[in-house]
């Protein structure tokens, strides 16, 4: 049920390796012919398809109220989270007078990709903008597909409220090729973060190096573990919620009720004709979705650290108590009041999440992720007689006699 083939096609890859190139070699002309050919849309030059921010505010001030007001709430609440996750440099200073520390920075120009066209995510923008700017980064550069000169007024309008700095509407490999390496227009970008399509994916790996990266993620995933007592109906559209994405995504329950699941079940086929996406949902929990009875609660407890998941649901009583024994998830939905949506949107927590059982050695994106770190290191003249002494040894050690003599140039005291 875990093996998701996650390698990338070669026929993508070639593609991506030669759009690349080409962005590289040739800028904004390469930039503007990748657009006209893919996304339908003609420029004359780059510079046109530039956002101005009076656009981006007029998409705002278009809003109904409603999606205004919620749109505000989400960012409010994104923004609160973010802002307790910030770094601050610190020090110390030793007895003989030596100071060791770090001194945290934000990066100076993050690249946000958003998917443009039918999917448009503006819960997206919310999610990596605001650590971006709660980190402090100086310019967020933001890249949207316009496939037929289509934009999506709300994924605009969230820019707006996340004061993203500029936005080019252009897509695809050519997109991050421009972030990464910069064109006449685009100035190159130290990190580039954001979900896209296969070719985007496959772009985010092979510039990883020259710029870096939020991830490279797998289709969506949901893990409930439920002891029998939730509202089947709530549980099935739970599974929904993410089977809905893609017809790779992953929805699994867990539950040592086998009467239960059987309920959920029968849930799943009452409410499956009324959703407007259930031919993806159909094909999602056909092909990588389960519905699997455990002995007990414990035993589901281990499954799940096995599974690693990017959004795992406890619909239990005393949930906060089994959170404690979850080692590997990307997000933890604690509670029978809490779907998995709420995190999507306006929870507070970060929705990038990581996939494919990565959550055993990674973690949400967050403002860490926009800050880098400088180690700091004054040492006084006593502590060069007593660091000189060990460098040196161990410099001769390793036959590294230029290392050895500079440690011992400072040394005062022999």
């Amino acid at each position: 049920m875990l093996a998701f083939e996650g390698a990338q096609d070669a026929s993508i890859d070639a593609t991506v390796a030669d759009i690349l190139a080409q962005v590289k070699r040739r800028g904004d002309a390469a930039v503007l012919e990748y657009t006209a050919q893919f996304d339908r849309l003609e420029a004359k030059s780059l510079p046109e398809l530039e956002l101005s921010k009076a656009k981006l505010a007029a998409a705002f001030a278009n809003l109904a109220p409603d999606a205004k007001a919620a749109l505000q709430a989400a960012a409010e609440r994104v923004r609160a989270y973010h802002q307790r996750q910030v770094q601050q440099s610190w020090s110390y200073t030793e007895a003989d007078g030596t100071l060791l520390g770090q001194q945290v920075t934000p990066l100076d120009r993050v690249g946000l990709y958003v998917p443009g066209g039918k999917a448009a995510y503006p819960s997206s923008v919310l999610m990596n903008a605001i650590p971006a700017k709660v980190a402090g980064v100086q310019e967020l550069i933001m890249v949207v597909p316009a496939p037929g000169g289509v934009l999506n007024e709300l994924v605009l309008a969230a820019a707006h409220v996340c004061g993203v700095d500029r936005v080019f509407t252009i897509g695809g490999a050519q997109a991050v090729g421009a972030l990464a390496y910069g064109t006449e227009t685009v100035p190159q970008v130290d990190k580039i973060v954001g979900p896209g399509n296969a070719y985007v994916a496959a772009a985010k790996r092979r510039v990883f190096g020259v710029v870096g990266i939020d991830m490279v993620a797998g289709p969506s995933e949901i893990l409930i573990i439920t002891d029998g007592k939730t509202d089947p109906d709530w549980i099935a559209m739970d599974l929904f919620s993410q089977a809905e994405h893609d017809e790779l995504a992953q929805s699994i329950l867990l539950c040592p009720d086998q009467a239960y699941i059987e309920q959920v079940a029968a849930s799943i086929e009452k409410l499956l004709p009324a959703m407007p996406r259930k031919e993806v949902i159909t094909a999602s929990l056909t092909g990588r979705g389960a519905l699997i009875q455990v002995r007990d609660l414990d035993e589901a407890i281990r499954i799940a650290n096995q599974i690693a998941p990017e959004h795992l649901e406890l619909s239990l009583d005393q949930a906060e108590a089994w959170a404690k024994k979850i080692k590997h998830a990307g997000a933890i939905f604690m509670g029978r009041m809490t779907c998995e949506a709420l995190g999507d949107y306006c929870a507070g927590p970060n929705h990038v999440l990581p996939t494919s059982r990565t959550a055993r050695f990674s973690s949400p994106l967050g403002v860490y992720d926009f800050q880098k770190r400088s180690s700091l290191i004054h040492v006084s003249p006593e502590g060069a007689n007593t660091l000189g002494k060990i460098a040196a040894t161990l410099a001769y050690g390793e036959g590294l006699q230029a290392h050895a003599k500079s440690a011992e140039y400072r040394i005062t005291h022999r």
